[in-house]
This record gives structure tokens, C-alpha cells and sequence, in this order.
């Protein structure tokens, strides 16, 4: 293993921070922010994996780069039913796989059996892979998918016949979402075989765009262009993931040409991006909520009073001015006010820590009061500096007797604790996947509040859960939009949570980089862009 992911990475390296040489090599370098768990997409819920993974795979459908369409994917067609129980996929012909850099060769085309495979990998106990790098399919569950399926069955080598329970609005657009990723089940037995099996997870073969090379930990992925792709070959012969976690120093990096795309600059950089003649600045609102979560199963935090006390104790304002500085603005709401059904007349808490004070004397909360406050390692496109949003809120706390102590630890390790329910308090945020509410709204479900799960306020409202759930079996927008109105209104009420802000996503590039465009779901894809 260590010689496929030495082998040839330093030189790539370091022939990439050169610059116009990697450049005219039609070789694009980006500067992400922090290393993949693995790239496998199904067991992960990170943007970083995500990205990580995606030049490698295709989903059945997919969404059009840089909009919310869903487009053909593996599928080349589909058809639902009328009653929309059962969606029938007719895939692609002639699709090839790439090769593994671990000896293991696909011999055979896509077809059916890689769509069985990758589906029954997260929804079957008894598939030999279910269990493999720690088994968690945290969307797949969380969106409530095992209680959906009611079957995937093969028709032929090229038809796939996916029959649910009920019918599901969300359905294509989740299915478009990267859990739906396919992988090669050929390629899986081989491995398989040789005992091998997870590989699978850390030496990627799909039939995306690009080939998996190598992979240095914590410094640099490399890609190559995959000459056989059925979309067509890509405009960049090579792509490189140069792995840097501090703004600062990704921004050096793409002013010297050592990149050309970076993630997440500082929102106190823009103006310098702006002035650069060799940049271009690129922006969107973000579809992205920050948050700060109260695990509502611990006290005090299992009391509504309190968790409404704690949103009025804190100056959102003074965060949105101080650590977003212009890139961003107040939430009150889950979902961003660019989602359709978002509830305009919900009232945010006011900052009023006199209120807040007599409220929590009211529930019987004694000061001085312990609490931790856990705060996100790295930077992400919806909060730009978590550890300083967390000190700002610790010292609003101190003012009504609370002491937080904050906490924090290596980025995965940081979301799979908040997931078991260790934290008491602690932020997170969440980049929408596919442009439907639901997408939002099952982050605050009950499937998602048990131990390992997606809802970090552990919080289950039957008024909450029962709408949501009927929602989804709901095809009409209007009847959609009401019952979404009504779950936001619900939420404030009870603040699982203390929603923080909306960020505007901004993306720097340089002027050699065409083609471009900021995903609205935070997705950063290469295929399609070329350099000059």
C-alpha cells in the first residue's frame, strides 16, 4: 500500500507547485481543506470526503453541474409509476470501469449487478461488505431509506426496478445525492477474495471521469483523466487535490499559481481576492445552515425553556459583524431563505440576556452552571471560524453565571463523538445536498436522533416527525410548502438548536481556470473545466 501511494505523489507534487508548468500540463491543482476518511461516499457525511471521492464515481442520476436539475447519470432513462411505488432504470451500455492501482482489473462493463451491489452493501445485514470500514451508512439510515425500499431488483443486465413502500417526493433528488454512488462489484469480489476488502474503501475504481492515482495522507490525492469515460474524456489531463487546511495558506498558494481553485477563503481576504488581477472571485448564496445544537437529551437542555434561554443569551448579531463580516446573515430558520416553503413569518429569539437570565431562574437552573461547548477543528463554507464563534459565545455566558468549557478534537473524531451524544452543547452546519427541504428537515427527525445518527440535538417531536413524514409521501408543492411552514414554527418553538447564520459561498479561481461553477450544494467538481 505504502508504495502505491509514495509512487510518483512527491514528484507530482512538487512539479505542481510550479505552477504555470503544472498549468500547461493541463494538470489543475486544488487547494482543499482537510484529508477524506475514505472514498467510499456511502459511509461518509462530509463535504470533504464527498469532494474526495467524487472525480472517481457516478450515481445513477446525477445533478447538472452547478444547478439542482437531476440529469441522466449510470441511468441513461427512468420511468415512475403512477403511483410512484416503482422507478424503473434503464442504465447505459458499453460504461467502462477504471483500472485499480492495486492490481485488481474490472474485466467486465457496468451493468445491473453494480447497481445491486452498491445499494445492498448499505441496506443488507447479510452483504459480505455491510460491516467494512466500520459500517455506518449515515444517509442512507437517516433518511429513512431501509424503511422505504421495498425492493431493488434486476430485470435484465441493463434494467433496474426499484420498488418503495410509499411513494416519495424527494426520491430522484435523493437518489442524485453521493450515498447513491456506484461501485463495481466485480471489483469488490476480487477483493473479496483476496481478503482484501477494504480496499474497496481506500483504493477507489468507479467509472467517473477521472482515475484514482495515489493518495499521500494529509498532503495530496492525485487523479488522472480516464480516457475511456462515457460522458468523454476530460479537458484536464490530471487533477491534484493539494490538502491544506489553513486559509491563509491556501490563498498564498493559489496567488503563487501552486493552485488554481481553493476552498474557503477567509471572508477578511475578499477584498484583497477582489484587487488581484490574476483571480477571479466567484459567489453564490450558500444553501447551508450553522448551527449550535443542545443535546436535548441531557439536562438542562431537556427543558424548552432553557433552550430558548440560551438562544436569547447569545449576540447573533455580533457574530454575523465580527466572524462573517459581511458573508453571511442571521438564520431563524433550518433551512435558507432560498429554499422554497421557507417560513418568512417565524420570529427569531432576541438577544436579551436579562430575559434569559430570569428564564433559566424560572426552570430551576442554578448558577454557577457547567457546560461544555464544543467547536468544529476546520473551517467550512457555512462558519468560517468556529473556535471564534465558540469564545464569543462563552464570554455572552459568563455574563449569566454559565462557565462552557470548549471543546474540541480531530475533525471526524469531533462528528462521530456529537453523533453518539457525548456533547452537551456543540456546532455544526450542514450544506444542503439536493435542493429539497427534506433534505434540511430530516437533520431534526427521530431516525435521526438515535445514537450515531445525523441529529446531533437528539431531539424527537412527534408534531415535527409526523409532518415531515407525510410531506415526504406528498407530490404537490403547496401541501409540501404548509406542512414545512409549520415544522419551522414548531422548531423555534422548542429550540433544539440556535440557528447562526447563512453563508454566502464565495470561491476564488484563477483567470487560466474556465468553466467553473460554485455548486449550490457545496459540491466542487471537475469535469468540464479546462485551463488556458
Amino acid at each position: 500500500m505504502k508504495s502505491v501511494l509514495k509512487t510518483g505523489v512527491l514528484a507530482l507534487f512538487a512539479a505542481a507547485m510550479l505552477g504555470g508548468t503544472a498549468a500547461s500540463a493541463k494538470t489543475l491543482v486544488y487547494c482543499s481543506e482537510g484529508s477524506p476518511e475514505n472514498f467510499t461516499p456511502a459511509l461518509n457525511t462530509t463535504g470533504t470526503s464527498f469532494d474526495a471521492a467524487r472525480p472517481v464515481y457516478n450515481q445513477l442520476v446525477e445533478f447538472e453541474r452547478g444547478t439542482t436539475t437531476v440529469v441522466a447519470g449510470l441511468a441513461e432513462k427512468w420511468a415512475v409509476s403512477e403511483d410512484g411505488k416503482t422507478i424503473t432504470f434503464n442504465l447505459r451500455k458499453g460504461v467502462k470501469f477504471h483500472s485499480g492501482v492495486n492490481g485488481f482489473k474490472p474485466t467486465r462493463d457496468f451493468n445491473a449487478d453494480d447497481v445491486l451491489w452498491s445499494f445492498n452493501r448499505q441496506w443488507k445485514d447479510d452483504h459480505p461488505y455491510h460491516k467494512t470500514s466500520g459500517g455506518k451508512y449515515d444517509y442512507f439510515d437517516d433518511m429513512d431509506m431501509p424503511k422505504l425500499l421495498e425492493s431493488i431488483e434486476k430485470k435484465d443486465d441493463y434494467t433496474v426496478v426499484m420498488k418503495l413502500k410509499e411513494a416519495n417526493a424527494p426520491i430522484m433528488a435523493n437518489l442524485a445525492m453521493d450515498f447513491g454512488t456506484i461501485h463495481s462489484a466485480e471489483y469488490a469480489d476480487m477483493l473479496q477474495k483476496a481478503g482484501k476488502l477494504e480496499q474497496l474503501d481506500q483504493i477507489p475504481v468507479g467509472t467517473g471521469p477521472f482515475q484514482f492515482v495515489a493518495y499521500q495522507k494529509d498532503a495530496v490525492i492525485r487523479y488522472k483523466a480516464f480516457d475511456a469515460y462515457w460522458g468523454g474524456k476530460s479537458k484536464i489531463d490530471d487533477l491534484v487535490f493539494a490538502i491544506t487546511p489553513d486559509p491563509t495558506a491556501r490563498l498564498a498558494k493559489l496567488k503563487k499559481n501552486e493552485c488554481q481553485v481553493m476552498i474557503a477563503p477567509r471572508p477578511a481576504d475578499l477584498e484583497e481576492i477582489k484587487k488581484d488581477a490574476n483571480l477571479q472571485l466567484l459567489n453564490q448564496p450558500g444553501l447551508n445552515i450553522a448551527y449550535w445544537a443542545f443535546n436535548t437529551q441531557k439536562a438542562p437542555f431537556d427543558k424548552k425553556e432553557v433552550r430558548q434561554a440560551f438562544n436569547m443569551a447569545i449576540d447573533k448579531a455580533a457574530i454575523i459583524r465580527d466572524v462573517y463580516q459581511g458573508a453571511g446573515q442571521a438564520a431563524k430558520n433550518l433551512i435558507p431563505p432560498t429554499i422554497w416553503s421557507y417560513n418568512d413569518s417565524v420570529k427569531d429569539y432576541p438577544f436579551d440576556p436579562a430575559k434569559a437570565k430570569a428564564m433559566l431562574e424560572a426552570a430551576g437552573v442554578k448558577t454557577p452552571l457547567e457546560i461544555d461547548l464544543w467547536w468544529m477543528p476546520v473551517q467550512r463554507p457555512y462558519n468560517p471560524n468556529a473556535k471564534r464563534i465558540a469564545e464569543m459565545m462563552q464570554s455572552d455566558l459568563a455574563k449569566l453565571g454559565i462557565n462552557a468549557k470548549l471543546v474540541s478534537y480531530e475533525w471526524g473524531e469531533y462528528r462521530k463523538r456529537m453523533q453518539q451524544g457525548e456533547h452537551l452543547t456543540g456546532q455544526l452546519g450542514w450544506t444542503g445536498d439536493n435542493g429539497d427541504p427534506d433534505n434540511f428537515f430530516f437533520l431534526r427527525g427521530c431516525t435521526g436522533a438515535r445514537p450515531g445518527g445525523q441529529n446531533l440535538t437528539k431531539w424527537c417531536n412527534k408534531e415535527f416527525e409526523d409532518r415531515l413524514i407525510k410531506a415526504r409521501g406528498i407530490s404537490d408543492v403547496k401541501e409540501r410548502t404548509k406542512l414545512y411552514e409549520e415544522m419551522q414554527a414548531i422548531m423555534k418553538e422548542e429550540a433544539p438548536d440556535m440557528t447562526i447564520a447563512h453563508s454566502v459561498v464565495y470561491e476564488p479561481v484563477r483567470k487560466e481556470v474556465k468553466g467553473w461553477k460554485i455548486s449550490p450544494f457545496g459540491r466542487h467538481e471537475f469535469y468540464g473545466v479546462e485551463l488556458n
